[in-house]
Order: structure tokens, then C-alpha cells, then sequence
């Protein structure tokens, strides 16, 4: 059997695709030896990568799906394919893949918005189309998109299909469909899809169709390329405030179940976030005294928000928990408090200030991040919200500062009144801390696993094969699913494979 490393027939392919989709829309070694790596701001090892495929259109992803699927089936040796969206999945391993040789296919040409309807809440956007392109084109409109915090130039559906977490809650609540180019080429529209035959415009919303839905095949999936998806629009609340709330780390435990009590009966809207000491200092934010500041959402009719907010900071009075209490309809935030603006302005689907936050964290402007950026890691478990969890969960934090030297920030993002995304982050000066950053990421994965706190999403470095993750019914389902999909393996295994 040769050598699966040298691939003497890939450049012939490359060679096609440049004649069917142009030569500058195909890079490659003459040879196609392993291109030279790519920088990303969390310093993880770099994949051999053998070309660049970067499609305008869906017809283009067609041809080249078309034509890996036609050579692997003949026999032919090549990499597996790689999709990414506009790359800026920092912290994650940015453009990276789990594992090498890949082709990779960058998707950020796909930059279409294909339909935009405010009345009855829907956008069909491409893997190119941005939450601030999207959150703009939105403003003064009754609809809004649950936006992140991250900058405004990171891909709308390459986080929803990763499954990442809004201000509102998680994405994958919002997608409504899918368009995927399956590994032979051919074009499938899964869950609702605006227009189809089967449900269209006027239907009421129904994306998990009739019997097993397949819309979940395709999320931190390796099954496909996305080519665009179906994302609902949130009715705009007609008054929003948002309310800070600091408090010390004797008092977390306390003071998390407190918050979970008010979210579980509708005191607070949103994605309530809690951004400690360290945290706050990488992002940009006003002094927390050694403590946290929580910031929750309040919001409805005028009359209906006026009450809950009453209501709310009557009980938090009431508590003695809280150190300080702030709203932002009655004292704005300091200009230098970035935290506080990106967060207010989030709640209401914007990104305005966004960008702020991620030259505090890395000291680059987006377009720079993976170049020139401070070191930047994520581990990102879902704890129970509740504040014995979130102790334990922090402790581990401390473990690791000790071990390593590396001081992890942590966000509470409680989803609803029964989960929490904690996001830990670890900057590091990539010149001097890479070795003991990346020390810090493993023993986040070994000790918050011991605990059985898990990560919900993966970095290039730790995907489910790298973490040895036990086989199970499950895992050996998806193996199947995936054997069933692309049997010739014309997708490159993921960080979820």
C-alpha cells in the first residue's frame, strides 16, 4: 500500500480544480508537499495541510466535493476535506484541524445574506456572513439576533453549527434549516427551509421536520459543508435595562443560588453572565474589588420590565449579598468598563462595542488575532447551575494557577435555570508561557473531567480522539452514521469524530 502521506495523484486533482474553479481559488505546493503553517493565537501545533480550496459559490463546493468524492471512490489516496467558515474560531485552534493531511476549504467567499425576513423572523445566511453585517442590517427593525460577545467578524453560522452560546442562549436554538453538500456532491436542505416544496414561508416553524430529524447530523458535525442556514430572528423587547451586581467570592455560592432562583421565575431574560477578577481584566472592565460582577438582563413591555426590575433589585436588596447595584437606565457604565458596554449592547443584539473587548483580550484587531495577538486558550465545560458547582468548578481554576502559573479567567453564561457555559480562558505572552498555558488547558481536561464536568465544545488540540474518549453505544452509532454518509471518507475527521 504507498504511503497515504505522499499523495502522488492530489496534485493532478488540484490541477482540475483550478481549471473549474480558478487558479487563484486553489493554493498548493508545486509538489503538493505540506503547505507552510498558518499562525493561530493559541500556539497549538500545527497540521500538515496540503492545499487551499477557496470556493465563491455552492456550485464551486459542488465541483470540488464532486471531484475528491469521484478520485477516493476510483481508489485514489488524498487528504480529507476541511471546512471552515471565516476561521476566527480563536481560543479553538482558529483554521487548524484536529488531525492531518487536510484540504482545507475556507468558506468566507460563501458571503451571501439570501433572505431577510423581519415579519416572520428568519435569515438564511452563508458561512461569509458576519453577526455584525447581520446585527446591523437589523437595527430599528422588531427583530434582533442573538449575538456573542466576540468580535463582530466572526461567522454567524460557523458558531451556530459549532454550537456556541448568545446572549439569548445556546445557537443551535435559533437554526431553523440547513443547506449541506454532502460528500458526493449532491445538495440536501435538512429541517425547515424557506420556499421548499414540503414547507414554506407561510408554514409555522418546524425544524425538526417528521420522524428522526437529521438537523443535529450537521452541527460539530464532519458529515458534510454547510453551505448556508436557516437562523431565527428574536422578537426585539420593547425595553431593555440591564442590571450589575458585584459581590465578593465568599459570598459566590450564596449569591449563584440566588441568581438561579430569580432566573428560574422569570425575573431576568437572557443569558445571565458573571465575569470574575481575571476575567474582567483580560476583557477589559471595571475594577471588580477582588470579586464578581454579574450582569442580568430585564426586560419587556414598558410597564412589564419596570415591575420586574422593582421586583428584582428589591430582592437583591433584601439578600445583603450584593456589594454593589447598578442598572444602565439610570447610571451608564464608565466609558473605560468595556465589559459592561459590550454585554448592555449584546442583550439588544448589538455588536457595537465588541471589538473593543477583543483588543483588550489579545492586543489585535480580527483581521490580526492568529498573527499578532497575545496567547489565547478556551475550555469551555457546562457545569449545573448551582453554586456548590461553581465553587468546585473554580477550585479546580485555583488547582491549575498553582500548577502552573497560568491565572485562568472564568465567565459564568447560566443559559437557563438549570445550566451554566462556564468559559475559562487562559491568556498567555505566546513568547514565554506557551508550554505552560497549554499545561494549563490539560489539566483543565483531566481535572474538570475527574469531576465529570465536561467540555461542551473542543479545541483542534483535544478532539474526541486526541482525549481518548471511551467508546460507547453512542460513539460507535456516530461511527456508523458516518461510515453509512461518506464511506469513501472524502470529509477529513473533525474534532468530533
Amino acid at each position: 500500500m504507498p504511503d497515504p502521506y505522499l499523495y502522488p495523484d492530489l496534485k493532478a486533482v488540484l490541477e482540475e480544480l483550478r481549471q473549474a474553479l480558478g487558479a487563484e481559488r486553489v493554493r498548493h505546493d508545486a509538489a503538493a508537499a505540506p503547505l507552510p503553517p498558518d499562525p493561530n493565537v493559541s500556539a497549538f501545533a500545527p497540521r500538515d495541510t496540503r492545499a487551499v480550496l477557496r470556493p465563491g459559490s455552492v456550485a464551486d463546493v459542488r465541483a470540488l466535493v464532486g471531484a475528491f468524492h469521484h478520485a477516493k471512490a476510483s481508489g485514489t489516496e488524498l487528504p480529507g476535506l476541511q471546512p471552515v467558515s471565516t476561521g476566527r474560531n480563536w481560543g479553538l485552534g482558529s483554521k487548524e484541524p484536529a488531525a492531518g493531511p487536510v484540504v482545507r476549504v475556507e468558506l468566507d467567499g460563501l458571503d451571501a445574506l439570501r433572505a431577510l425576513d423581519t415579519e416572520a423572523g428568519y435569515a438564511v445566511v452563508e458561512p461569509g456572513v458576519t453577526q455584525k453585517e447581520l446585527s446591523e442590517l437589523l437595527a430599528g427593525t422588531g427583530r434582533m439576533l442573538n449575538v456573542t460577545a466576540s468580535s463582530g467578524h466572526t461567522s454567524v453560522l460557523g458558531n451556530t453549527v459549532d454550537r456556541g452560546v448568545g446572549l439569548r442562549h445556546q445557537r443551535t436554538e435559533d437554526l431553523l434549516g440547513l443547506e449541506v453538500v454532502l460528500p458526493d456532491g449532491a445538495v440536501a436542505h435538512i429541517g425547515w427551509w424557506p420556499g421548499d416544496a414540503a414547507h414554506g414561508k407561510g408554514d409555522g416553524f418546524n425544524p425538526l421536520g417528521l420522524g428522526p430529524s437529521l438537523l443535529h447530523l450537521f452541527t460539530q458535525s464532519d458529515l458534510g459543508i454547510v453551505t448556508a442556514a436557516v437562523v431565527r430572528l428574536l422578537p426585539r423587547p420593547q425595553r431593555q435595562s440591564t442590571v450589575r451586581a458585584g459581590f465578593h467570592r465568599e459570598t459566590l455560592h450564596r449569591a449563584v443560588d440566588a441568581l438561579r432562583v430569580w432566573k428560574a421565575n422569570g425575573l431576568i431574560a437572557g443569558v445571565i453572565k458573571v465575569y470574575d477578577t481575571a476575567s474582567t481584566a483580560t476583557y477589559g472592565g471595571g475594577d471588580t474589588a477582588g470579586g464578581y460582577v454579574a450582569h442580568l438582563s430585564v426586560e419587556g413591555t414598558e410597564r412589564s420590565a419596570a415591575a420586574l426590575k422593582a421586583a428584582l433589585l428589591a430582592e437583591m436588596a433584601e439578600t445583603g449579598l450584593f456589594t454593589s447595584v447598578t442598572s444602565s437606565d439610570e447610571e451608564s457604565p464608565a466609558d473605560e468598563d468595556v465589559v459592561a458596554h459590550v454585554v448592555h449592547a449584546a442583550y439588544s443584539g448589538s455588536v457595537a462595542h465588541n471589538e473593543r473587548m477583543l483588543a483588550s483580550a489579545t492586543g489585535a484587531a480580527a483581521g490580526r488575532v492568529d498573527a499578532d495577538g497575545n496567547g489565547w486558550l478556551f475550555f469551555l465545560p457546562f457545569l449545573p447551575f448551582d453554586g456548590a458547582s461553581v465553587v468546585r468548578a473554580l477550585d479546580i481554576l485555583d488547582r491549575i494557577h498553582l500548577a502552573t502559573g497560568i491565572r485562568p479567567g472564568s465567565t459564568v453564561n447560566a443559559l437557563d435555570c438549570d445550566v451554566i457555559d462556564l468559559v475559562v480562558s487562559f491568556p498567555f505572552d505566546r513568547a514565554a508561557q506557551t508550554e505552560a498555558a497549554h499545561r494549563a488547558l490539560d489539566l483543565a481536561h483531566l481535572w474538570f473531567g475527574e469531576a465529570g464536568l465536561r467540555p461542551y465544545r473542543l479545541d483542534s488540540g483535544h478532539s474526541r480522539a486526541a482525549t481518548g474518549t471511551a467508546d460507547t453505544a453512542e460513539t460507535a452509532l456516530q461511527r456508523a452514521l458516518r461510515e453509512a454518509v461518506d464511506p469513501h471518507g472524502v470529509m477529513a475527521a473533525g474534532r468530533y469524530a
